[in-house]
């Protein structure tokens, strides 16, 4: 899986990434940060634990990010 993203970047003189794209949709932006920032803030899982999972799914994905 590549993390180069197949959508162009929405921001001029920016090159294609996970936040220049997202601003396609600034509202679907701002949704996916709050939710985003409340799963790594709250919930019963540790950060400990949430973070070890997100470097194992980035090394299995092949994120850049």
């Amino acid at each position: 899986m590549s993390s180069t993203p197949r959508i162009p970047s929405a921001v001029a003189d920016q090159p294609a990434s996970f936040y220049s794209v997202f601003q396609h949709q600034p509202e679907f932006a701002a949704r996916f940060g709050a939710l985003y920032a409340e799963f790594w803030q709250n919930g019963l899982v540790s950060q400990r634990i949430k973070e070890v999972v997100r470097l194992r799914n980035a090394t299995i994905t092949d994120c850049g990010l």
